[in-house]
């Protein structure tokens, strides 16, 4: 089992993620105007729009590090929206972003290994305390560390400083890091931009096993090709809001998205 636990992504209820009325303006320009959408448990959902959309936005108020002026922001019976970005990740939401930020002289496991949450040697007292259980519990971590690498196919520059990697190699190891928290949804922001057509393959299969391991995904995304092999269902936000959403064969025909992409319905 890739990930940790398969039953972490389950809700009470048929949604695992509900953002609804969520608003933001930035001055006079309103970059989410009364956004709402939800988020299936187990499914890999996109989220597209023209550049101006919200989509970026959106992301960075339901992972904490923008507030929203108003609306409410659920993950199952969890209340998120007022949160900071940390008590949000320690509920469950995992985020890459579209530049990704390894800790540049570290090596490839070390970046995982800071990322392992709630280590018992993370209070002093303890590691005068229970030296043995912390031995214990870094043997774990490390053993999780070189699992999540290996199932992003980056088990081979487990040894590797992370300023050596490729753009998508670090795209892997963004993703494999969030991965050490064990959330319940993650947030890929453009998780195909920059990447090579080999890697882009062993992104899509990492994400695909991860989603047959019980994980939820929230995917932005301007290739429409990978959005086509991923992405079911898709949601298509325009002017700070959901526009439609649906099967992507079905929302890339209508008139609306045509409009909102090319301003014409033709």
């Amino acid at each position: 089992m890739i990930g940790g636990d398969s039953t972490r992504g389950t809700p009470i209820g048929p949604e695992l993620l509900s953002v609804t009325g969520i608003s933001k303006r930035f001055g006079g320009v309103a970059a989410l105007a009364g956004c709402t959408l939800s988020v299936a448990p187990g499914s890999i959902t996109g989220l597209i729009g023209p550049n101006g959309a919200g989509k970026t936005t959106l992301f960075n108020v339901i992972s904490g590090l923008t507030p929203a002026d108003s609306g409410q922001i659920r993950l199952g019976a969890d209340r998120l929206d007022g949160l900071s970005a940390h008590a949000i990740a320690r509920r469950g939401v995992g985020r890459t972003f579209q530049i990704p930020r390894p800790l540049a002289r570290m090596t490839v496991l070390e970046n995982l290994l800071v990322y392992g949450h709630r280590q018992r040697g993370e209070t002093l007292a303890r590691v005068f305390a229970t030296p043995g259980r912390i031995r214990a519990d870094e043997g774990r971590l490390r053993e999780r560390a070189h699992a999540m690498l290996a199932s992003v196919d980056l088990g081979h520059l487990a040894g590797a400083r992370a300023e050596t990697l490729s753009g998508g190699q670090k795209k892997l190891l963004e993703l494999a890091r969030v991965l050490m928290s064990d959330p319940r949804i993650i947030l890929l922001d453009e998780p195909g931009a920059g990447v090579n057509p080999t890697l882009m393959r062993s992104l899509i299969e990492a994400i695909r096993a991860l989603q047959a391991d019980g994980r939820t995904f929230l995917l932005i995304e301007h290739d429409m090709d990978l959005v086509t092999e991923l992405c079911d269902p898709v949601v298509v936000m325009a002017q700070g809001a959901r526009l439609t959403e649906g099967p992507f064969a079905r929302v890339r025909h209508d008139p609306r998205v045509l409009e909102a992409y090319l301003g014409t319905s033709r």
